[in-house]
């Protein structure tokens, strides 16, 4: 158990250095940034806004925003996702489910699905974030591409330069 301390030291901060290798944090004071040029386009209608974008573990962190209803991907994930749904609804063709506004979603490692957001849907961003590899699959499971952190890092890089941030906007969400 902590030792407890008296109320004047409680908002003292810590006094030592942090370890020389750490890494530097990541703050985002406007996550869902209303400047279209962050926004990276992924297909039609469909862009990411990366919040960390973690090569030495292979994962991201990224809001997805979707601008029209229809199918978006069909896809597999050997390692598990997270996601919130912050604006809007999706589903799966191969559950029963909605995910909704407020809410959380965990697929486990394996899992593979059909994401479609519904017609009465105008935008929909959640929160995801995906550990390892997202394959592309046709409906019996062959591959058709595939998603990591570093083909997220350049299409980053790609788009912030078309965009006039530059190439390097990116490093700073890159951990």
């Amino acid at each position: 158990m902590p030792v407890q301390t008296e109320e004047k030291d409680k908002r003292v901060p810590y006094q030592l250095p942090f370890p020389k290798d750490a890494q530097t944090e990541i703050v985002i004071p406007d996550a869902a940034a209303e400047d279209e040029r962050i926004w990276v386009p992924q297909a039609e209608n469909v862009s990411f806004r990366p919040l960390c974008l973690n090569r030495s573990q292979g994962y991201w962190m990224n809001l997805l925003r979707v601008r029209k209803s229809g199918v978006l991907s069909r896809h597999r994930h050997p390692q598990p996702v997270h996601g919130w749904v912050l604006k809007g609804s999706w589903y799966y063709l191969e559950h029963d489910w909605v995910a909704r506004e407020g809410g959380y979603v965990f697929e486990p490692p394996g899992e593979t699905h059909t994401l479609v957001v519904p017609d009465d849907v105008e935008e929909m961003i959640t929160y995801f974030q995906v550990n390892g590899v997202m394959l592309y699959v046709d409906p019996f499971g062959n591959t058709m591409g595939y998603e990591d952190v570093f083909t997220k890092i350049e299409m980053c890089r790609k788009h912030y330069t078309e965009v006039g941030l530059g190439e390097d906007y990116v490093d700073q969400f890159i951990r």
